[in-house]
């Protein structure tokens, strides 16, 4: 686990918890043996995520109201900013998953990698104290800290890309459904952006919208269209 410890600047006192935290629960379904799994590291990692966020956006945005400070948190807690933090770690590649789950590309699924970033937390949490947990957290969600403080207005990504555009042609962007994997319950979609022949972005999440709502993201991040027209 050396790789990953560097990679998160925390070296573990107990490497058990990693190991907790690293484990799907895919490998005791296939096992049929009782063998732990990070479900319950996620579920106390989500608070001390939401706990830290929350103290953040209450101490530096004194100005704005409380259901403003809740979108904001959503945004910066949403499974897709999760999972694109868990893959920067590279996270996925470290998972103990199921053969079965490793064949339907569970190592990349947005679902897995998010919970095991959670269950992540709760482990450096249970190993050291809140402050340590919470320097983790902040120094993660630093770029989206300050993209925040940036633009702290919650705004309609698909209806800001569509009017960026249609002042540039009267065309409006497609969505279009790139892939869906998983089980009926906890399903992935990926779907790209396309305007003027053009792939301008591409996002995933757990329903058709919230993949929308990423690629529009993702592509009003890349702004194809400016190398195009520049």
């Amino acid at each position: 686990m050396n790789p990953l410890e560097e990679r998160i600047g925390y070296k573990f006192r107990n490497s058990l918890l990693l190991a907790e935290a690293l484990t799907h629960p895919s490998v005791g379904h296939e096992t049929q043996r009782h063998h732990f799994n990070n479900q319950r590291l996620e579920f106390l990692g989500d608070a001390i995520l939401q706990l830290v966020i929350t103290e953040y956006l209450f101490n530096h945005f004194s100005a704005e109201a409380e259901g403003q400070l809740t979108k904001l948190r959503s945004r910066l807690v949403s499974r897709e900013t999760l999972r694109v933090r868990a893959a920067a770690l590279d996270l996925g590649r470290y998972l103990m998953i199921g053969r079965g789950e490793e064949a339907s590309g569970g190592r990349e699924r947005a679902s897995t990698l998010a919970d095991a970033y959670e269950a992540l937390i709760g482990a450096i949490y249970l190993d050291s104290d809140l402050e340590t947990a919470g320097k983790f957290i902040l120094a993660q969600a630093k770029p989206d800290l300050e993209e925040v403080a940036e633009e702290p207005v919650d705004i309609n990504p698909k209806g800001h890309l569509q009017e960026l555009l249609q002042s540039i042609s009267p065309r409006s962007p497609a969505y279009e459904l790139i892939s869906e994997s998983g089980p009926e319950h906890d399903k992935t979609f990926v779907v790209k952006c396309v305007w003027e022949n053009m792939v301008l972005g591409q996002g995933s999440g757990r329903s058709k919208k919230q993949a929308e709502t990423a690629a529009a993201i993702d592509a009003m991040k890349q702004k194809v269209w400016e190398k195009r027209n520049g």
